[in-house]
């Protein structure tokens, strides 16, 4: 993991999207449906993929190194607002992690949001943190384990909205998917490929559906 100011603290990967798109014309920047983005996506779309809510909002990483909490954005370079950095101090105490994590080294991945943050004032009048990811060492924790560790630290996570392939959950998605906050709309969904499948260049194997773009 590359080592910044903050500590030892990894990005969380780019997720693609499932299809490439346009690159000129009337259609530029539209979906090419059926041309997908990666041969991993072609080869697993029929397998029953865990797909969870996708919250506009602002990536955060809460980095705990057995002594101390640090923040991070999207990137090394990110500015994080100001009041959602008092959100995150509040919840990522070091006595919780000591007692979540005692001395183990761990990454928390998850997205702010809220009134202030892109869209976010459609979730909530106030700011806050949902959990979609934790990294230990060089594992990726499954679903259940992530929302142990959301229970247990006392904070809130990103919602499952169904296990299907990738077909059905673009469906899903044109259809408007419900965010679990506020009544809103969901951005859209986020695809974790089965029992945590890794490409050949050891990468982590996802896919984002938007809503924006099948309407």
């Amino acid at each position: 993991m590359p080592k910044t100011e903050r500590g030892m603290m990894q990005t969380y990967p780019k997720i693609p999207g499932p299809f490439k798109r346009h690159t000129e014309g009337p259609d530029r920047n539209r979906l090419i449906v059926g041309k997908w983005t990666s041969p991993e996506l072609e080869a697993l779309a029929n397998l029953d993929w865990t797909w969870t809510e996708k919250i506009d909002g602002t990536n955060i990483r809460v980095h705990w190194d057995g002594h101390r909490v640090a923040f991070g954005g999207r990137t090394d370079n990110a500015q994080i607002p100001a009041k959602l950095v008092e959100v995150l101090r509040v919840l990522f105490t070091e006595e919780i992690f000591e007692q979540t994590f005692n001395d183990t080294e761990v990454t928390l991945y998850g997205e702010g949001f809220g009134a202030g943050i892109q869209s976010g004032g459609i979730y909530r009048p106030d700011q806050g943190f949902a959990l979609f990811d934790v990294r230990i060492g060089q594992f990726w924790l499954k679903r259940q384990d992530v929302v142990d560790v959301a229970n247990k630290m006392g904070i809130e996570y990103v919602p499952l909205k169904l296990t299907a392939p990738i077909s059905e959950a673009i469906d899903f998605v044109k259809a408007g998917v419900g965010s679990d906050w506020n009544d809103a709309k969901a951005e859209g969904l986020v695809g974790v490929a089965p029992e945590g499948l890794l490409s050949r260049s050891g990468e982590r194997i996802m896919v984002k559906i938007k809503h924006k773009d099948f309407q």
